[in-house]
């Protein structure tokens, strides 16, 4: 094999997607150009006994490795570098920041697809168009059939329609398929292109804006970089001003980027934005398979797609001309990943932000301490929304103390009794509990036997749908015992409330009303969360009962009652983040009541009415107990006021994490010895020591100076990577974490 001698000196660095801190040197392939060599290529090599993907980092001319001892690439998958230079810095930036291997960090960067070695090429997208014969047919022809009528007039109207415009027309694809199999349809594939904007960049008006909404809007600067923080209670009409401000960015030829917490909540907002605005918009989330992932990508990179919506990762999404980037629910956990690359979308997005010199706009009606912590600081520019949009008012929160009351299945007489007036009015209910499945255990009424997971320190929920007994931190499944296997009693029973045993039971209280049940079980299917909301959406009196799924960013127009089972989840935490987790979760369900023309009512059935978190939330509200928890964090030296890392290690022995742990420990001390400004508290066991058969555990480093702490950190994961123990235990660093677990 000869190499032509224009590249005979260059060396290619590649990142590779293996869990080492480092990138590869390599020789280029053979007979290759060096005009093809360009950093965020993607370059096919071989690694070990096997061929890998990895992204060209640079060219260069000198390595450490011995040269003899390097490989050839083996192909540059495409010419263009699938990663331009500012997504490429962005990602080795946010490697280095959240110490993880570069090759990991890029690869959530890039689409399953390309990660393979497919290259970038966009697919043509179908779209439906009559033949000559539905273009004979008159006005008001197929009036039997009312859907396929409204599609033909559709069609006629618009020439072609993509699947997108027949989700908009609330058309279902089956209606398209019937006109194709009469002959008055066909599907044509065409690929989209860089077509001129249209001369009317809005389908709808936008709304007017109150004085405060305009007061805040007024305030984004559009031509320079600056984080905003719209606080606005909910139903204040943040999402208004989103879409004026995209229209803004818009009108200079610019693209929009909007990241939600929820794959729920993308096909809500991706029809509201395709009401307003007549340019192409696409999604990026995890509902999508690959092709559909990779042609949206591919969409927004070229330019094509004008706004992209999408969750966490969508913030690596690459932008031919960015203009805007905004958070919606900024506050939700969602947005930091948990596992593989621990980035925070929100805080990446900041940085992304800064470097591109466009606005960043985190919205949330019950902001995070770390962004109030900012925007009070005057770090970020405090925009607050305090009144509802239009007419509507605050929902009335009425807190019930349910100790020494008789509870039907887990509903107090007074909360039954709401539900059932609400619904007599023609009026909607919401029923909130964080539980999914049946019951949180089951129990043996004679011995107390309790049906634990044999693989974690938790117990075991129970599922009717089909009856079984699931795990939901390892998920182990088994059959529910018909006797106890300790006393061989018969009397075992559910014991505690989840989602399907409140759905069970409502239903048998109201038969005459739909119960709707939206959690994690319910919604695991395709399009499942928009089916399930057709009803709500449709405004007949109902009962929907889930989870916290139901508290994010959803617009109930007939929903007036809301009921909280059990408010007290939180207060008594072991994380330091459970007070303000119960307080979002709280006020955001709480707000899902009374939108638009319709008070609202919330009733919070609570054991612990007295407690003082509980009273500041409900008479004072979030921003007084956001002021009662920075205070209690100032003085413990927690988060906003300090930054935290773990380094977390698990094993099958509960011996291997501690010694790794405490060596971790010794490692971090020699690097840098405790102080005031920097101390250590570990090794402990995680709140879940045991999870899945593995014992956890973790060492805390808490400092006053996020350089010193990164400094610290890139040293230590060095020596621990090529520590014996470290072969021996699962490990990671976890820099602000948001979950202590």
């Amino acid at each position: 094999m000869t190499q032509t001698s224009s590249t005979e000196s260059l060396l290619l660095e590649i990142a590779l997607p293996v869990p080492l801190r480092r990138c590869f040197d390599y020789l280029p392939p053979a007979d290759i150009t060096p005009s093809a060599l360009q950093p965020g290529a993607l370059v096919r090599v071989p690694f070990g006994h096997q061929e890998l993907i990895g992204v060209l980092i640079k060219v260069k001319t000198e390595s450490a490795q011995d040269l003899g001892k390097l490989r050839h690439a083996l192909a540059i998958i495409d010419p263009r570098p699938a990663l331009d230079s500012e997504l490429l810095d962005l990602c080795l930036w946010a490697a280095d920041y959240y110490q993880c291997a570069p090759g990991e960090a890029l690869q959530t960067a890039l689409p399953v697809l390309l990660r393979q070695g497919e290259p970038a090429q966009l697919r043509g997208e179908p779209v439906f168009r009559l033949t000559t014969e539905g273009k004979g047919l008159p006005e008001g022809a197929l009036k039997r059939s009312p859907k396929q009528a409204a599609l033909l007039a559709a069609l006629q109207t618009h020439h072609q329609l993509s699947r997108n415009d027949l989700d908009l027309l609330d058309i279902p694809r089956s209606i398209a398929k019937s006109l194709i199999d009469k002959g008055l349809a066909r599907i044509d594939e065409i690929v989209p292109s860089q077509a001129p904007h249209p001369a009317e960049l809005l389908r709808e008006q936008p709304l007017v804006l109150s004085d405060e909404q305009q007061a805040a809007f007024a305030q984004i600067d559009y031509g320079s970089f600056k984080t905003y923080l719209l606080d606005g209670a909910t139903g204040s009409g943040k999402t208004e001003i989103y879409l004026q401000a995209i229209e803004q960015s818009l009108k200079q030829g610019k693209q929009a980027l909007v990241l939600v917490p929820e794959i729920g909540l993308t096909p809500q907002t991706l029809q509201r934005f395709q009401r307003r605005f007549n340019l192409p918009i696409v999604a990026l989330h995890s509902g999508l398979n690959d092709r559909e992932r990779l042609d949206a990508w591919l969409q927004a990179r070229d330019g094509i797609a004008r706004i992209i919506i999408g969750t966490r990762s969508a913030l690596f999404t690459p932008l031919k001309e960015p203009g805007i980037l905004i958070i919606d629910e900024e506050h939700d956990g969602s947005f930091k990943q948990q596992d593989g690359f621990r980035y925070s979308a929100r805080d990446l997005a900041a940085v992304r932000a800064h470097r591109l010199g466009i606005p960043l706009i985190l919205g949330s009606a019950t902001p995070s301490l770390e962004t109030l912590h900012n925007a009070i600081q005057g770090r970020y520019q405090y925009l607050r929304l305090k009144a509802r949009a239009g007419n509507a008012k605050p929902p009335e929160i009425q807190l019930l103390d349910i100790r020494g009351e008789i509870l039907h299945e887990g509903f107090a007489q007074a909360s039954i009794d709401a539900i059932g007036d609400t619904l007599g009015k023609g009026n909607q209910v919401l029923v909130f509990l964080n539980r999914r499945g049946y019951a949180p255990t089951l129990e043996c009424h004679d011995c107390g036997w309790l049906a634990n997971c044999n693989h974690c320190d938790a117990r075991m929920t129970v599922h009717q749908t089909p009856r079984h007994l699931h795990c939901h931190h390892c998920d182990h499944q088994r059959g529910i015992p018909k006797r106890c296997p300790s006393c061989n009693s018969s009397k075992i029973q559910p014991i505690g409330q989840g989602t399907e045993r409140s759905e069970v039971v409502l239903q048998q209280l109201f038969p005459a009303y739909k119960v709707i049940r939206v959690d994690r079980d319910s919604t695991r299917n395709k399009n499942s969360m928009q089916k399930l909301l057709v009803d709500v959406h449709s405004g007949e009196p109902c009962i929907l009962v889930g989870t916290q799924m139901l508290a994010k960013g959803h617009h109930f127009a007939d929903v007036t009652l809301v009921v909280i089972i059990d408010a007290d989840a939180g207060l008594f935490s072991t994380d330091f983040r459970g007070a303000e987790r119960m307080g979002q979760l709280l006020l955001q369900v709480a707000g899902r009541a009374g939108r638009e023309e319709k008070s609202g009512r919330v009733i919070l059935q609570s054991h612990h009415t007295d407690h003082p978190l509980v009273q500041t939330l409900v008479q004072q509200g979030y921003h007084a107990l956001a002021d009662l928890i920075l205070h209690e964090r100032q003085i413990t030296q927690l988060p906003p006021y300090r930054h935290l890392a773990l380094i977390r290690a698990e094993s099958k022995q509960a011996i291997a994490a501690v010694d790794f742990l405490q060596t971790a420990r010794k490692i971090a001390e020699q690097l840098q010895a405790p102080h005031p400004l920097l101390n250590y508290l570990g090794p402990l066991p995680a709140m879940m020591e045991k999870r899945g058969d593995r014992f956890r555990y973790q060492l805390q480093i808490n400092s006053a100076q996020r350089k010193p702490l990164q400094q610290l950190l890139s040293e230590l994961a060095l020596q621990l990577e090529v520590s014996p123990l470290a072969k021996r235990v699962r490990w990671s660093i976890d820099v602000d974490p948001q979950e202590m677990g």
